[in-house]
């Protein structure tokens, strides 16, 4: 897997505050580790404050605001999840947007947990299939999606895992979705 993202840079969207850390510090820690270049996108400048569950866990530094970057300036997407997280970005316009824009740029969004929400604010779930956290079921098929219980999904560049438990098969596809490239399929739901 090393340098398979070589010369890739991914966007970690995230809130000021609320991301689940581990579905943040592992994934990050996968693109790295297979060569690509990882930058924490918020809302705000500063720094984040992460949540191991309910506590507070570490806090990150900002390396862009959503609203100074484009989803051109990147190959692909993260979305960490935490409850509180997509929450607060699914009320961000200019986050809602960036998020979108990967999709019609045909380019790569991994999603995990809580994440899918900013997906359906979004409005890219309609005739895709992937999983979240179990909660988000009910939201996902309103929103036209086919939600399965598994522990990793892919469709057409879109990868999905339920929680912090997948995060090895989560990091392992995204790596391999994001190496791909662009994903013609992804601008259907866009």
């Amino acid at each position: 897997m090393a340098n398979t993202l070589s010369g890739k840079r991914v966007a970690f969207v995230v809130a000021p505050e609320g991301t689940e850390q581990v579905e943040l510090t592992e994934p990050w820690k996968a693109v790295q580790d297979a060569g690509g270049r990882p930058e924490l996108v918020s809302t705000s400048p500063g720094s984040i404050q992460a949540f191991n569950h309910l506590d507070k866990g570490d806090t990150f530094p900002v390396d862009q605001v959503v609203t100074d970057v484009s989803p051109d300036d990147f190959d692909a997407l993260v979305l960490p999840g935490g409850v509180a997280n997509p929450d607060f970005l699914r009320t961000v316009p200019d986050a809602v947007r960036f998020v979108r824009e990967f999709f019609a740029q045909q380019k790569p969004v991994a999603a995990i947990c809580h994440a899918p929400w900013t997906l359906i604010e979004a409005d890219v779930v309609r005739g895709r299939r992937l999983t979240s956290w179990p909660s988000l079921q009910t939201d996902l098929r309103n929103a036209g999606a086919e939600w399965v219980d598994e522990e990793v999904v892919t469709d057409s560049g879109l990868v999905t895992s339920r929680k912090p438990d997948d995060l090895q098969a989560f990091c392992r596809k995204l790596v391999e979705e994001f190496a791909e490239g662009k994903h013609r399929a992804q601008a259907r739901s866009a």
